[in-house]
């Protein structure tokens, strides 16, 4: 097998549909019969120079790929194949891959390089393959510039993979100083100096001992500095990365070289290649997040012994950083708003100034305002854009009191732009400003509105008439009307302003969901979406017009159910757009279920509806299906317990979905939709029960499951209690120790990063729901006893909780519900157990005393269920 794995490998990337298949067929029968002989193979086809540069590649490709997996179980799966291995052939094809970095052939070198990360990535955590970082190192100090290359390469790969824990700092310092080597100016091959660059950007995690000490961390600096000068402008560019890395990672460090560091980039900005300019604008918006972040997060008042102190770079360099981003906002290209994926000078400008002026406020605003009265009314329409740009930008951080008394001068002016003006870039981006002032200076909130009885219906008028434009105008005022209504959504139920032109509004949309050009600049959706958006903030008075919106809505996707032999194209499109109708109708079903005068009206609908989204079923499309489901869900809400009629045919459906392991969103939307149901069907769901909480423990207890699902299965044991109160006693055997063992690993992860925190903060809300439900459902109920067992571990998963300190505010709040909720349905059975608890006295009495009104009522009641339970 092994001499003809060349062959092998060349068919299976033949052109030829059966030759290609045949081979494949060939490599996964070799793979399963003899694992290790399959490998070895492979590297042994890596690393032959006598072979033909495309099956070496495709060799490489599938042993990276037989060591590594996106889905994590089948990572998993993976690795610990691997570990399994016999060590002596694994030395082997550790050997072919180190001796494949000094292959002439670069396709070979580069991807070795990924390879020897791959194996990095399992054996050093497991403390294997000591002798790697030693032999590569050594490697460096070869002469074939090539093997240097690639050598750096792999080090950078192994840092991207592995975790600093893993590497020893003494192995850590000597990468950091081959790597920095690499970078120096001296390093006369640009590749090697490449690599090493790329290197460095990979590392960085690595260096935070490094960077605390001063001669090594200027050192560093120096090297990346001296890098963005370099000729070639790929080294330019990536040390440039550099920079944008280190203003993240290390913040707190930059202090001594921010002033040369503004030099280096404000040069680049205005000289450089693209490319490298970009950069260098992303070095300074990334400064201005961290800022965003620090000043959010402590307010503006630092005491000195704050962990992360604010050093205010962006204040200080204000007066030549605005200029400077006010420059590139002329540098635009001409089609730039035709592509979706447009990225360039001025967009990265604007959009660093619009971080600017969120991390400054106030300040920014008279450093930009003579920019704006310069060039606005400029016969260039670079120039106007410019300016438009520049103003829709500084729109969000500045404080009310400075922006109104300029949005007030400036309205009608861009009124008159978005219908006059010679060019579409401008009114791109006019309509795209007007957006903005509606989102950030509109609403309730505001002291004086900047629209008012006597502008409403100019502006109005002229987002309709903008909205017959080209689709990237349309679209742009598509999403400045989507403002507009939401400024009016907490105006209660009093006539909102845009009443007396509801219905135009409604039909001009209607219009451009079916524009034949409607497919460009995502104008449907954006359409979609603002028609949603004028649903739900409607009030009553206006109902019967989003009554007529109905039978449209309906057509049209039963027009896209009937459609045959669609190509992929039209498929998708077809998928999209069901999607989009599905959407539509959910967001009309709750705006008219939630009021008893509109809901006997739209469920005369009810059963065309529910044919019509059990038909979107049938059609193979995960968004589709996401967008049904929520219907369904909104349905049965307004339809309460009239729902049952459909249960039958729908609920196979609702298992689909729940087995739906591959598009989680789906089976993470059909949860949801499963506690919709509890609540409308309550008792009436018990037939249903046995089917869906079968599936609710198969995906608990499977490791194919995306996590994020997880929560919400818990959350929806409660729902199901609730609904069917005592008789949820068959499942108990089965619930609570999954919950039980979800509780005791959610307990203790301190130390995790943020993304874990809220994970783990979701998933003992979704717990803590799960116990609350249950508690309640059997209140009252002959049947508490069978609660009893349980009730020691749910008050020490709570003390837990509360030890660990590490709880956020939801979490807080279900956590002393459910100790009200355990008091009063256990009643005096409980009473001992709850007088032992730490949580019943001072976790209680930390929430009595919250600032947060929820938590503080959630506790008020709790601490009577408490009394009740022990005083009795």
């Amino acid at each position: 097998m092994a001499m003809e794995v060349t062959q092998i490998l060349l068919n299976a990337q033949s052109v030829d549909g059966a030759v290609r298949k045949h081979a494949e067929d060939n490599l996964k029968q070799f793979q399963e019969q003899n694992l290790p002989s399959f490998l070895l193979s492979l590297a042994g086809e890596l690393a032959n120079e006598e072979k033909p540069a495309e099956s070496r590649k495709l060799a490489g490709l599938i042993l990276k790929n037989a060591l590594d997996a996106k889905e994590q179980h089948r990572k998993l799966e993976l690795v610990q194949r691997w570990l399994a291995l016999d060590a002596a052939v694994k030395g082997q094809i550790k050997n072919c891959l180190i001796k494949t970095l000094s292959s002439p052939s670069h396709d070979a070198r580069s991807t070795a390089s990924q390879v020897i990360a791959k194996v990095a990535g399992i054996e050093l955590p497991q403390k294997e393959w000591p002798e790697l970082i030693g032999t590569l190192l050594s490697n460096i100090q070869q002469l074939p510039a090539h093997t240097k290359q690639a050598t750096l390469e792999t080090l950078g790969y192994i840092c991207e993979e592995v975790s600093p824990e893993a590497v020893e700092q003494n192995h850590v310092n000597q990468i950091l100083t081959a790597v920095v080597q690499g970078m120096n100016a001296s390093e006369v091959n640009n590749d090697v100096r490449l690599a090493a660059t790329r290197a460095l950007y990979n590392a960085l995690g690595f260096a935070q001992a490094n960077f605390s000490n001063d001669m090594e961390r200027d050192y560093i600096m120096r090297v990346v500095c001296e890098a963005t000068l370099s000729p070639e402008v790929k080294i330019r560019q990536a040390a440039f990365e550099c920079l944008v890395a280190i203003s993240s990672t290390y913040y707190e460090k930059l202090s001594p070289y921010i002033h040369d560091i503004f030099n280096i980039t404000a040069k680049a900005v205005k000289e450089d290649e693209e490319p490298v300019a970009l950069q260098a604008i992303e070095f300074w918006s990334s400064i201005c997040d961290e800022e965003i972040d620090i000043l959010e997060e402590y307010g503006s008042d630092f005491t000195g012994d704050s962990e992360v102190p604010c050093f205010y770079f962006i204040k200080q360099a204000l007066p030549v950083l605005v200029p400077l981003l006010l420059e590139t906002l002329l540098k635009q290209e001409e089609d730039q708003d035709q592509d979706e994926g447009a990225w360039n000078i001025a967009m990265a400008g604007g959009t660093c100034l619009g971080l600017v002026a969120r991390t400054v406020g106030d300040d920014i605003v008279p450093l930009v305002m003579p920019f704006i009265e310069l060039n606005i009314t400029k016969p260039d329409w670079r120039q106007r854009e410019g300016a438009t740009y520049a103003f829709g930008s500084i729109l969000e951080g500045p404080s009310p009191e400075k922006l109104v008394p300029l949005v007030n001068v400036a309205l009608n002016f861009m009124l008159s732009a978005l219908m006059k003006d010679p060019s579409n870039h401008v009114k791109d981006t006019t309509a795209w400003t007007l957006g903005r002032m509606f989102e950030f200076l509109h609403g309730s909130m505001l002291e004086t509105p900047i629209i008012t009885p006597a502008n409403c219906q100019q502006i109005v008028t002229v987002l309709l008439q903008s909205m017959k434009d080209v689709p990237n105008v349309a679209e742009k005022a598509c999403g400045a009307l989507y403002f507009l209504a939401q400024g009016y959504e907490d105006m209660g139920p009093s006539p909102s302003p845009l009443t007396p032109f509801f219905q135009d509004i409604l039909q001009a949309l209607y219009a451009v969901t079916r524009r034949e050009d409607a497919g460009e600049s995502r104008l449907r959706t954006a359409a979609y979406e603002t028609l949603n958006e004028v649903v739900r903030c409607s009030t009553d008075d206006t109902s019967p017009m989003v009554m007529q919106l109905v039978p449209h809505i309906m057509m049209e996707l039963h027009q896209t159910l009937e459609a045959q032999k669609l190509s992929i194209d039209e498929r998708e499109k077809q998928n999209e757009l069901q999607g989009l109708l599905c959407g539509c109708l959910q967001v009309i079903i709750q705006k008219l279920g939630s009021s008893e005068a509109t809901k006997y009206v739209l469920l005369q609908y009810a059963d065309q509806m529910m044919g019509l989204f059990l038909t979107v079923f049938s059609c193979r499309s995960a968004t589709a299906h996401e967008e049904a489901m929520l219907a369904i869900g909104a349905l049965a809400y307004a339809t309460g317990s009239g729902f049952e009629k459909y249960m039958s045919e729908f609920y196979r459906y609702l298992e689909m979905g729940l087995q739906n392991f591959e598009d989680y969103q789906v089976c993470a939307i059909t949860v949801g939709v499963v506690g919709d149901l509890c609540r409308a069907l309550e008792d009436k769901i018990l037939p249903y029960c046995d089917g869906i909480m079968t599936q609710l423990l198969k995906d608990l207890s499977s490791n194919q499951l995306h996590r994020s699902v997880k929560p919400p299965i818990f959350s929806c044991f409660g729902d199901i209690a609730l609904a069917i109160g005592e008789n949820f006693e068959k499942y108990l055997i089965y619930a609570m120790p999954m919950l039980q063992s979800a509780a005791e690993l959610s307990a203790h992860t301190s130390g995790a990063d943020d993304d874990m925190t809220e994970y783990t903060n979701s998933l003992r809300n979704g717990i803590l729901e799960a116990y609350s439900g249950i508690f309640q459902g059997f209140k009252g109920s002959p049947k508490t006893q069978l609660l009893m067992p349980y009730a020691p571990h749910i008050l020490q998963f709570l003390d837990s909780l509360y030890m660990e300190k590490e709880m956020d505010d939801v979490v807080t709040k279900t956590a002393i519900g459910v100790l009200g909720d355990l008091a009063d349905t256990l009643g005096s059975n409980a009473g001992p157990l709850i007088q032992q608890s730490i949580s019943s006295k001072d976790f209680l009495n930390e929430c009595l005393s919250s600032d947060d009104h929820m938590i503080k009522e959630s506790a008020e009641w709790a601490k009577l269920a408490i009394n009740r339970a022990i005083s009795i």
